[in-house]
C-alpha cells in the first residue's frame, strides 16, 4: 500500500503510511519537518503514534545536525529472533509452562540485573570503555544489566509459525538504564544550547546538536556506544533463553537452533546514502528494510509477529514499521481495563495475568494485521509467528 497521508510543511514535506493518525502526532510529525537540517522528507510508518519530542514510527534524514530526543531515551532498542528446529505440535502445555519458568529463571527482568556480571558483559565493557557523560561508578551497574530484559513493552517470547510450523524464539529489549541516562543527558545539553544561542523552536524537545561541535562528536560516540550494548545485550539474552529451553526440553544446544539470527535495532541512528546525500537517518520506531534485509515486526502479547524481508522503499528511506504501535497510553490502558479482560485476551497463552501488566493488554495496541497491510510496499512477509510462551518485564 503507497503513502495514503502527505501533511506539506515549511521545509519539507511528510509522508505517513496510514490515513489514521491522532491530530497531536501530526503536529509532532509537522514540527519535526520544520528543522531546518531534516532532509528531503519525513516518512512517519503505519504504527505512528505520539511520543515525546519525535513521533515514534518516524524516519528522519537530516543533513548537519542531529536532535537526540528523535532518537528516544532507549537508545539501540530492538529485537532479535532466532529460528528452532522444534516443531510447535510437539511442545505439550507442561513443557511450555517448564519453558516459561527456565526463561525467568535465567533473564533477570524488570528492575532485577545480574549481581554477579556475565563474563560475556566483562569482556564487552573492558574492550569498549563507557559513554563520555557516564561516570565510572554507574558502569558497575550497566555491566550487571547487560544480558537483562527490563520492563514495559520488553519481552521473550517462544512462537509458532502458522500452519504447525517451526518454533522460533523472540525478543525485544534496548540499552537499559544506561542507554536511557545517556540520551537525557545529551537531550539536556542540546536544551541548553538551544538557550544560549536562543534558538527558538516549535517543541523544546526537539533540541539539536550541530555538526562539528565537541557537544555534535561526542552525542554520537556515545549513541554509538549504547547502540553496541543493545545489540550485545540482546545476544547476550537469546544465548541464555536457548538454554533454557533445551533445559526444559531435556535436548542440547547444539542443532537447538536453524540458520543465523535476526537482531535488528528500532530506536537508533545510521549513517547511509539517499536521493544522493550523505545523511544521518534517525529511525524511532522504525527498523531498516533494505531490498532483501531481513526484520522484525512484532504484536502485542496477544496477536501474531512477523518476520519481514524488506523491499528497499526509497520513499521510506528504506525503512517499516517496528511493530502495532500502541493506540492508547499505559494510563489509560489501566483505567478501561482490569486482568480479567488480559486472561480474556491472552488465552492460550502461557503468560503473567495480573493486575501490574494490565498496560501490555493487547487492546492497547493497533491492529498488527492492518499495520501489515499498510506496509506491503515496504516488507514481504517471511513468516507468520504467534506466541505460545510470552515473558515480561
Amino acid at each position: 500500500m503507497p503513502i495514503e497521508t502527505t501533511l506539506e510543511g515549511p521545509n519539507v514535506p511528510v509522508h505517513i503510511w496510514t490515513d489514521q493518525i491522532e491530530e497531536a502526532a501530526a503536529r509532532q510529525l509537522r514540527n519535526t519537518a520544520m528543522l531546518p537540517f531534516v532532509f528531503h522528507h519525513v516518512a512517519a510508518m503505519p504504527d505512528v503514534h505520539l511520543g515525546k519530542g519525535a513521533t515514534v514510527g518516524s524516519v528522519v534524514a537530516t543533513r548537519g545536525a542531529i536532535s537526540p530526543a528523535a532518537v528516544g531515551v532507549d537508545i539501540g532498542c530492538g529485537m532479535v529472533a532466532v529460528k528452532t528446529a522444534i516443531k510447535s505440535p510437539d511442545l505439550s502445555a507442561a513443557q511450555l509452562k517448564s519453558i516459561r519458568n527456565g526463561i525467568e529463571a535465567s533473564v533477570p527482568v524488570g528492575f532485577h540485573w545480574h549481581k554477579r556480571p556475565l563474563p560475556a558483559a566483562e569482556s564487552f565493557m573492558a574492550r569498549h570503555g563507557s559513554p563520555s557523560v557516564i561516570q565510572q561508578g554507574e558502569m558497575a551497574r550497566a555491566c550487571g544489566q547487560l544480558g537483562t530484559l527490563g520492563g514495559g513493552n520488553h519481552f521473550v517470547e517462544v512462537c509458532a509459525e502458522q500452519n504447525d510450523g517451526p518454533v522460533w524464539l523472540l525478543l525485544h529489549s534496548g540499552s537499559r538504564n544506561i542507554g536511557k541516562r545517556v540520551a537525557e543527558i545529551h537531550i539536556n545539553k542540546a536544551k541548553g544550547i538551544m538557550r544560549r544561542h536562543f534558538v527558538d523552536l516549535a517543541d523544546p524537545d526537539l533540541a539539536y546538536l550541530t555538526e562539528k561541535t565537541p557537544e555534535f562528536d561526542r552525542y554520537i560516540e556515545d549513541l554509538e556506544w549504547c547502540q553496541e550494548y543493545a545489540r550485545v545485550n540482546r545476544e547476550l539474552m537469546m544465548q541464555r533463553v536457548v538454554e533454557a529451553v533445551a533445559k526444559a526440553l531435556g535436548r542440547e544446544t547444539t542443532g537447538l537452533t536453524v540458520g543465523p539470527a535476526v537482531n535488528c535495532h528500532h530506536n537508533y541512528v545510521s549513517r547511509e546514502h539517499h536521493y544522493d546525500h550523505d545523511v544521518l537517518v534517525t529511525r524511532k520506531g522504525a527498523i531498516r528494510a533494505r531490498a532483501g534485509e531481513l526484520g522484525i515486526i512484532p504484536g502485542s502479547m496477544g496477536s501474531a509477529s512477523y518476520i519481514v524481508r524488506g523491499r528497499g522503499n526509497a520513499q521510506s528511506f528504506d525503512s517499516a514499521p517496528h511493530g502495532a504501535g500502541r493506540r492508547m497510553s499505559r494510563s489509560e490502558a489501566r483505567r478501561r481495563f482490569t486482568r480479567f479482560d488480559l486472561e480474556r485476551q491472552t488465552r492460550g497463552v502461557e503468560c503473567r495475568k495480573d493486575d501490574a501488566i494490565v498496560d501490555e493488554i493487547p487492546a492497547a495496541y493497533k491492529d498488527i494485521e492492518d499495520v501489515m497491510a499498510r506496509s506491503s510496499d515496504l516488507v514481504e512477509v517471511v513468516a507468520s509467528i504467534k506466541q505460545m510462551v510470552c515473558v515480561k518485564g
